[in-house]
């Protein structure tokens, strides 16, 4: 029997060789790599760079995109290593470096959001008390538990799997994850699952609670409102719905094939769905924000083409 210290790499069996196709590939992922780094850049160093924008809103869009960049430098640069490598493995310690990455993102993702919809509601349900209670110093404590919690969560996660005795070390995806390392345990994983449960059942009964809170006050006043008011309410919830639905499918994704078998599904298949995951939001984030909100839009504008 081997130990989780025994183990010294894990290989991961959902790659399949392509030929010189793999070098397509690899273009393929390079280029959406450079679109994301560039593109949430961009919208970060217009945000900082310009007073007008500072504020909560787009404060709070500063911290998405640099999660965003966070999670992508956690992926792409190894799943390109993995696309040309004719050898589909990683040592341990890399591999659960990449946990720590890709479930710090997700974890972080998932907080953003969730504080930025607790922003929208104050900014369309208490317009009048929003600058009370949306203070910087507010703000600066909500954007440090939005990288804090997730970092401290994902660490005690990392520590228990880690510990663990294992009895193999293939992964039928093309990275790891968590609960394929847990998968792999032939000692008691009872603390793991209990961890798991107790996280689970926080993000279910506070988290994803808090969301559908604010959207049914949102609601609430979009019905009982004006028309202004309704047209301000889409204007600025509908990029954070889309945004928070397109991550939703790529959790709901990933989900399904961690826990339920999905050996008689196409690998071309689940690579889609593991990709999706990895590439949709950090693509998608920044040009759904900035296409879809006006300052950003008319600021990038003037960048690009010096308008006035």
């Amino acid at each position: 029997m081997e130990n989780s210290t025994q183990i010294s790499y894990f290989t991961l069996t959902l790659y399949f060789d392509i030929g010189l196709l793999k070098y397509l590939g690899f273009m393929f992922v390079l280029v959406l790599y450079i679109l994301i780094v560039s593109s949430n850049i961009l919208l970060i160093v217009v945000i900082c760079m310009n007073r007008s924008l500072h504020e909560p809103m787009y404060l709070l869009l500063c911290s998405l995109f640099a999660n965003e960049l966070f999670g992508s430098l956690g992926s792409f640069p190894f799943l390109m290593v993995q696309i040309l490598s004719d050898v589909h493995t990683l040592s341990a310690s890399l591999c659960f470096l990449q946990i720590f990455f890709g479930h710090t993102y997700a974890c972080a993702e998932l907080t953003n959001l969730t504080i930025m919809s607790y922003d929208r509601y104050l900014a369309i349900c208490c317009p009048l008390h929003y600058k009370t209670h949306m203070t910087s110093c507010r703000i600066a404590i909500f954007m440090a538990l939005a990288w804090l919690y997730p970092i401290l969560a994902v660490a005690v996660l990392i520590s228990l799997s880690s510990t663990l005795t294992l009895c193999g070390n293939i992964i039928d995806k093309v990275y790891c994850d968590n609960y394929s390392i847990v998968k792999l345990a032939c000692s008691d994983t009872t603390v793991n699952n209990i961890y798991g449960l107790a996280f689970t059942v926080f993000v279910i009964c506070v988290i994803v609670t808090l969301i559908l809170f604010t959207y049914m006050k949102i609601l609430k006043v979009c019905f009982s409102g004006s028309k202004q008011t309704r047209q301000k309410a889409i204007s600025t919830c509908t990029p954070h719905l889309v945004s928070l639905l397109n991550f939703s499918c790529g959790c709901f994704f990933e989900i399904l094939q961690s826990r339920f078998n999905m050996n008689n599904v196409h690998n071309m298949l689940r690579i889609f769905l593991s990709l999706y995951f990895l590439i949709c939001q950090p693509l998608f984030n920044p040009l759904l924000y900035g296409l879809n909100l006006t300052k950003i839009r008319i600021l990038c504008k003037s960048l690009f083409f010096h308008e006035t």
